[in-house]
């Protein structure tokens, strides 16, 4: 086992035992990012820009072709205009998941990533 997946475990565990859903610590898009063989850790434990990056951009990318196909394509919605908008939509979305997974990770007095090499910490 590599360090890496000994501290997604340890992560896990932890969440595991704050009552949190799994659904919520570990999203489709996460353990599909883990088979491709990323290393990210649990939204809780990864920092805020990253978690923001990631959730932001998946979903500017999401529900701006969801949009464009059912709305703004018909509607004549320039691209540009419809580019801004779901960049604008997914750096909204991107923020306030990083400030609820901050928050989790206060509520719950979870360590920060670097903190789970320790055994103490699982």
């Amino acid at each position: 086992m590599t360090d890496f997946e000994a501290k997604r475990e340890r992560a896990l565990k932890l969440l595991d035992a704050t009552g949190i859903r799994r659904s919520n610590y570990c999203p489709p898009l996460l353990r599909l990012l883990w088979r491709l063989g990323v290393q990210a850790p649990p939204p809780h434990f990864a920092g805020f820009g990253a978690t923001a990056g990631v959730a932001g951009a998946f979903f500017a990318v999401v529900w701006g072709s969801i949009m464009w196909f059912v709305m703004w394509r018909s509607t004549g919605l320039s691209p540009t205009s419809a580019l801004l908008a779901a960049v604008s939509a997914g750096a909204l979305f991107g923020l306030f998941m990083s400030a609820y997974y901050a928050y989790g990770r206060k509520k719950h007095k979870l360590p920060d990533w670097d903190s789970l090499n320790t055994p103490s910490a699982a």
